[in-house]
């Protein structure tokens, strides 16, 4: 068995651990989650990941960790205006605070099947045509530009919803939490919640916003074990930020442009093979933190105007 086949097995074992521990012991009841509780939460999967990736650099090689903490701290970056969404779906369903955990966790589990499915079927279409990583930079090109461009939304028309109006067509609903449940049945008929509703909703947000991370992630590597990784680690402390940073996601109105210049970046960075420049997963990396870095700065010096 060789080195990655095992860090795959520790990966895996890490993961869904932490799944069964948190849904069977540490949050059996809906709750409210505190602060301390999400910073606990952050640092440990922050640090999980860390470590993670200093395996890799021990044990595999320089380049390949260098490309997990680039592949990382992309798709955080990309995470954190997925979260702005969700704080929408959570607003406009005036969704009580003890449900949070409980739609983010079903919500994560199911971004983890997905990414695995995409990422998979993305793996298998740069190994049997090459030129497909061209068409991902265009993605990222096209998706960087409109967002250097474009002001971030503050209102989303969740009244006009296509997934909303198709799922009343589809599905009974309620427009209760029932209790925390997402079905019940009554008089023998079933019937779906609100809170399965909120579900649908964070999932297809996650898989539209997998149209951007999945090609980012591979346009910095295309090693397979990577990107699942460093994309699952990424998701995996995502309810966890939620909860830190919903109050004071505002503030940092200038990561979108941040993110927006890492994805122009390394949209340009699959093309420039053609033209004979080539550059390391250190200077990627580098020029990733210094957007992020920057973003965080600007922000915090030059607030937003009320």
């Amino acid at each position: 068995m060789d080195i990655q086949t095992k860090l795959t097995i520790l990966f895996g074992v890490i993961v869904v651990g932490f799944l069964i521990v948190d849904l069977g012991f540490l949050n059996r009841k809906s709750h409210k989650i505190g602060y301390k509780e999400a910073l606990y939460q952050s640092l440990f999967w922050v640090l999980i990941s860390l470590v993670f990736g200093l395996l890799i650099f021990q044990f595999l090689n320089k380049e390949t960790a260098i490309e997990f903490f680039s592949a990382y701290v992309t798709e955080k970056m990309l995470s954190v205006d997925n979260l702005f969404v969700i704080i929408l779906i959570f607003s406009y369903f005036k969704l009580e605070e003890i449900y949070h955990h409980k739609v983010l966790f079903w919500g994560i589990f199911g971004a983890i099947i997905f990414r695995a499915i995409f990422i998979a079927a993305g793996a298998y279409l740069v190994h049997q045509f090459f030129w497909v990583l061209y068409i991902f930079g265009a993605i990222l090109l096209y998706t960087g530009i409109k967002l250097l461009l474009d002001k971030k939304e503050e209102h989303i028309d969740f009244k006009n919803n296509k997934v909303i109006k198709l799922a009343h067509k589809i599905l009974p609903f309620t427009s209760s939490p029932h209790g925390g449940r997402f079905f019940f049945r009554e008089n023998g008929k079933f019937y779906f919640t609100l809170l399965f509703m909120v579900v649908l909703l964070v999932e297809v947000t996650d898989i539209i916003f997998a149209v951007d991370s999945i090609p980012a992630v591979f346009a910095i590597s295309q090693n397979s074990f990577v990107v699942f990784t460093s994309n699952i680690f990424a998701i995996m402390g995502l309810r966890a930020l939620f909860f830190l940073i919903e109050n004071v996601l505002h503030h940092f109105h200038y990561l979108q442009k941040g993110l927006a210049i890492i994805l122009v970046f390394i949209g340009l960075k699959m093309f420039f093979p053609i033209f004979g420049i080539h550059l390391s997963s250190f200077i990627s990396f580098g020029v990733i933190m210094f957007a992020l870095c920057s973003s965080m700065i600007l922000s915090v010096i030059f607030p937003k105007k009320i």
